[in-house]
């Protein structure tokens, strides 16, 4: 059986998450380029791995996990760390705040991103609703008294997902003339310890995101691939 880890991945994307984890837990792994370019996650070969056509896929000894969310648990719960295990009294919560990144903050961003796949009319229409959303749910996050992996300094399965959806806050979706990471402190201080650590700076560096990639990020210059 293979034991090597394979990450599908393209720079800037959801993969980033799970390179974040994998860098982390220290893990030895590999990574295969999906060119965006060439949409090659809508190729026969991908789709055997991932049917949906989204990135990432993590290759394991179990076979192939897509979803950010699944792939970053099973990191978590294989290796003992970045999450409470199933016995220690507070998983509950970190199992609920996953699901919220997963299901509420990544799923809200798509629909600001990617408008077009959430309607067959005026995709402006869904800007200013879906914009005011996500202002909403970033405001129940840092507010949230049970997410207190915001303010660990120890790495964790919701930091490696965070992080670059606060990123991808501040450059997609019409940039600074809606959002400004300095409304929320607490958020702030999370991106500026979250990429200090030397396993982000070593994902920065892999993907080309600079010196600040959650405080204060600029666009990607990946050595190879896009992350569009």
């Amino acid at each position: 059986m293979n034991t090597t880890l394979r990450l599908h991945y393209a720079p800037d994307n959801a993969s980033l998450c799970v390179r974040l984890a994998l860098e982390e837990l220290g893990l030895p792994y590999e990574t295969a380029l999906v060119d965006r370019l060439a949409k090659a996650q809508r190729s026969a070969p991908y789709l055997a791995l991932n049917p949906n056509g989204l990135i990432p896929v993590l290759e394991t000894p179990q076979g192939p996990i897509f979803e950010t969310g699944a792939i970053l648990m099973w990191l978590a719960d294989t290796h003992g760390a970045l999450m409470p295990g199933t016995e220690d009294p507070n998983r509950a919560h970190a199992v609920q705040w996953m699901f919220w990144l997963s299901n509420t903050l990544h799923t809200t961003q798509r629909m600001l991103f990617y408008p077009d796949q959430f309607t067959d009319g005026d995709v402006s229409e869904l800007s200013a609703p879906t914009r005011a959303r996500l202002i909403q749910k970033l405001d129940v996050l840092s507010a949230a008294t049970t997410a207190d992996w915001l303010d660990s300094p120890v790495a964790s399965a919701h930091g490696c997902y965070l992080g670059p959806l606060l990123r991808w806050c501040t450059l997609y979706g019409g940039g600074h003339e809606w959002f400004d990471l300095a409304r929320w402190p607490r958020l702030m201080d999370f991106a500026g310890r979250a990429e200090q650590r030397p396993a982000a700076q070593r994902a920065a560096l892999a993907e080309g995101l600079g010196l600040t990639p959650f405080s204060a990020p600029s666009p990607c210059n990946p050595p190879e691939g896009s992350a569009l």
